[in-house]
């Protein structure tokens, strides 16, 4: 029986075809062949996807599993639970004897060494970040292109929230939390125009105040609310910390759940996810935690680019525990 949280079933699977679809959303996850390889799957393992999403990642895995493996997902946003449940329940017909177990678990990644076994995983991957799905709907209020509330919650059972953040927080900190998870260097005016109108009530009306106070510059192709949603959303869901909890030291989550030649597999796509996974990798293997597979992290080729503009600033580091 699963645990509180979590939901286990045995015969199950995708809409989509297995190779980047993701049932009916569109979402098309970065980097599959290159993640799916560096894993090296092995029929009846137990492998974890610490980010499920939609279900790219998982789909992929699940196929090469066979009845007698074990996919463990975790996402602490319920709809992406949701959704993926859906994606995952009926196998395909080409697999309807052959589908493993599967166990969804309703949680951040950075519980993996409180939900998963010591030493029983194959393999982890974790896409970080924020999923199109997510950015899509404008009801969860993580883009700025759309009128939504000021939410930014992955997990909606949290309690602290972007309104909270832009509303409520002493403007000092607010510039902090700009320039420490955004790296926008005009963190203290947008912080101030941020304050000066309050109260601010939608993501629209937020993004036209952080526009007005630090216009694009002329170099610049990012949006100029961009940097400064970023950092809400990364504080909001404490992103980072949880990055940190999941690979940073011996006691980390991953290291403490793969077996010995497990293989890590972390997609970032900002310097600050990035430098965590890479500071964390390069300090393993100095003390015998990791062996590196990468010395250099892995990106999307033109065509995939081409393809899924998201790919642009993926980048794929992996490593395999000693």
């Amino acid at each position: 029986m699963a645990a509180s949280g979590e939901d286990e079933f045995g015969s199950h699977s995708p809409q989509g075809d297995g190779h980047g679809r993701e049932g009916s959303t569109g979402h098309v996850p970065v980097l599959l062949q290159e993640a799916i390889d560096f894993l090296t799957i092995r029929r009846g393992g137990t492998y974890i996807d610490a980010t499920l999403g939609a279900g790219g990642h998982s789909l992929a895995i699940a196929r090469r599993l066979g009845r007698q493996g074990h996919l463990i997902a975790f996402d602490k946003d319920p709809d992406a639970l949701g959704l993926a449940r859906r994606a995952l329940e009926t196998p395909p017909a080409d697999l309807t004897e052959d589908w493993p177990r599967i166990t969804l678990i309703h949680a951040s990644f950075a519980e993996v060494a409180q939900r998963v076994a010591h030493g029983s995983a194959d393999g982890l991957i974790a896409d970080l970040g924020i999923s199109s799905m997510q950015l899509a709907d404008a009801g969860r209020g993580f883009s700025f292109q759309a009128e939504g509330p000021l939410d930014m919650r992955m997990d909606t059972r949290s309690e602290r929230s972007a309104d909270q953040v832009v509303n409520h927080m002493r403007e000092s900190d607010l510039a902090d939390v700009i320039y420490e998870f955004g790296e926008e260097r005009r963190s203290r005016r947008i912080a101030r125009a941020i304050v000066r109108a309050r109260p601010i009530r939608s993501t629209k009306h937020l993004a036209q105040v952080v526009s007005a106070s630090a216009p694009t510059m002329k170099s610049g192709r990012l949006h100029p609310a961009t940097l400064t949603f970023q950092a809400i959303r990364i504080f909001v869901n404490h992103e980072l910390d949880d990055v940190r909890a999941m690979i940073a030291g011996k006691t980390a989550g991953a290291p403490l759940v793969l077996k010995s030649g497990g293989r890590l597999v972390i997609i970032s796509f900002h310097s600050l996810e990035d430098r965590i996974v890479k500071d964390a990798m390069r300090d393993g293997a100095r003390d015998g935690t990791w062996r590196l597979l990468t010395k250099k992290p892995v990106t999307a080729t033109e065509e995939e680019i081409e393809r899924n503009p998201r790919a642009r600033s993926a980048k794929l580091r992996a490593a395999e525990k000693v």
